[in-house]
């Protein structure tokens, strides 16, 4: 079956106000820019935003998180965003922050059709308020839900008219996991090939999983901080 379609804004062109989104990606390696800019193009709002970062002010969600499209975000680290700092601190924006290890549980549940696990994160601290508690050889965990989210958005290195995916090195973070438990998984490459092209040896997401798929353009690939060291002084 072929799922391409003819770029972001057809694949997202049903993502309605009020969704809930997955956003593949770690920091700001791997996210999936060229649907992100295409939900800022069509405006929709009141989205809850489940990603592993909120981006920076003018990059990835940060997008977003500036023009108010986003009524919550479900996230494990924030980055060094000013205008989400903004906006938790006035009330404005919805935060559920939850240990990285949970969050990427809840999207494997979901993707195995599991609907909670248990995890001993966050047990003992203020995340276990309100959670079932249960304990196993002596050790007490928490009942987390699998994420249930509307579509998952996420970003591949390569991937074919069949909606495998290939990920490369860092970028594959989230991504196969989002891919795996969005509703409907809409997934952005920087080449498309033909089916049967890529090694299936290779292919971290079956294609199954996915059922859109078109080649972005213009890709940014931006690190959030880099630092190098510094070169030896020359004996």
């Amino acid at each position: 079956m072929n799922k391409t379609v003819s770029g972001a804004a057809e694949a997202i062109r049903d993502i309605p106000d009020g969704a809930v989104i997955m956003l593949g990606g770690f920091g700001l390696c791997g996210i999936p820019e060229n649907c992100i800019g295409a939900l800022v193009q069509k405006g929709v709002k009141e989205l809850t935003c489940i990603s592993n970062n909120a981006g920076v002010d003018d990059f990835g969600i940060g997008l977003m998180l500036r023009t108010r499209q986003v009524k919550k975000m479900i996230s494990s680290y924030v980055g060094e965003n000013a205008e989400f700092e903004r906006q938790l601190l006035s009330g404005e924006l919805e935060v559920e922050l939850i240990p990285q290890g949970t969050l990427a549980t809840r999207c494997l549940a979901a993707g195995y059709g599991m609907p909670a696990v248990f995890t001993p994160a966050g047990a003992g601290t203020e995340v276990a308020a309100g959670k079932e508690t249960r304990v196993f050889n002596g050790k007490e965990y928490l009942l987390e839900y699998a994420f249930e989210a509307d579509f998952a958005l996420v970003k591949a290195w390569k991937g074919d008219t069949h909606g495998n995916l290939i990920f490369h090195e860092t970028a594959r973070n989230f991504n196969p996991l989002m891919a795996m438990a969005g509703k409907i998984t809409i997934a952005e490459v920087e080449e498309l090939v033909p089916a049967g092209q890529l090694d299936p040896d290779q292919i971290h997401t079956p294609g199954i999983y996915v059922q859109r798929i078109f080649q972005g353009t213009q890709y940014e690939k931006r690190i959030e901080q880099r630092t190098i060291r510094k070169q030896e002084a020359k004996s």
